[in-house]
């Protein structure tokens, strides 16, 4: 799918300039943000669809720009659903220190970006990544100069460079660094491998303050999911560590979206 970035840059500008004058937030769409905590008791396929509609109906025109963007020409993954799901999750939750283990070509990356700038959230976010071909069992990836990629794609939506911590999640230095910092959001995207996705995991938690988020990629694939159009539920490694996950004392499983698994720490 080809778009025209002329066109595109056109509306962002357009919708920056508005958002500076109005300070644009949720209120102002009629978006009622709802409390992830309290959708757990609902049916998972109604969760999917529930942020489907919150996609197609209620969302700012800029998150589904943003998406139509990194899904032309494979530049991204994930389900419309998921850009809802980010909404709320920083609507509600305001996380400041973020990080995501799993970059690719930064669309989630831009996202949180864009949702503190949204949210007036002052803080940071950051990513950790190979910046790579490197993949697993289950992926293959273009062979790109991804830093250079990821930066472009920053620029397309007027962000400032993105916080790249390049390796991958299990080295030394990647522990230390996401030792070196308390959390208030962790999104785990990087390895399908069980063993590498535990550490990501452990590690993670360790690291996150009192009620942060924890929220694991491709993560569904053993729940009462049915798969509608365009649902992808997730591979065996992350689902079995969610399925262990959700029966520690350490979190607790608020919601699941899509292949999406929430956790707040306890």
């Amino acid at each position: 799918m080809k778009i025209n970035l002329n066109s595109l840059a056109k509306k962002i500008n357009n919708y920056n300039a508005l958002s500076d004058i109005t300070k644009i937030n949720a209120s102002k769409y009629n978006i009622q943000i709802k409390n992830i905590d309290e959708l757990g008791s609902m049916d998972l396929n109604e969760i999917y669809n529930l942020f489907n509609y919150q996609f197609e109906y209620l969302l700012p025109e800029l998150f589904k720009i943003h998406r139509i963007y990194f899904t032309s020409e494979n530049r991204g993954f994930g389900e419309k659903a998921f850009h809802s799901m980010w909404f709320n999750i920083f609507g509600q939750y305001q996380p400041r220190q973020v990080l995501e283990i799993g970059v690719y070509r930064g669309q989630t990356l831009s996202l949180f970006n864009l949702l503190q700038r949204h949210f007036f959230i002052d803080g940071n976010v950051y990513g950790i990544s190979p910046l790579s071909t490197s993949g697993d069992e289950y992926s293959d990836y273009n062979k790109l100069d991804y830093e250079k990629d990821i930066t472009n794609n920053f620029k397309v939506f007027q962000l400032s460079n993105p916080k790249l911590i390049k390796g991958y999640s299990n080295d030394k230095e990647m522990i230390e660094f996401i030792n070196s910092l308390k959390w208030d959001l962790i999104y785990v995207d990087g390895s399908h491998d069980y063993e590498i996705v535990k550490s990501d995991i452990n590690v993670s938690i360790a690291n996150l303050n009192k009620g942060g988020i924890l929220v694991l990629d491709d993560a569904s694939l053993y729940l009462n999911l049915n798969k509608s159009d365009g649902m992808f539920k997730g591979h065996p490694g992350p689902s079995l560590v969610a399925d262990e996950l959700a029966l520690s004392d350490l979190v607790t499983n608020i919601c699941n979206v899509g292949h999406n698994r929430i956790f707040i720490k306890n």
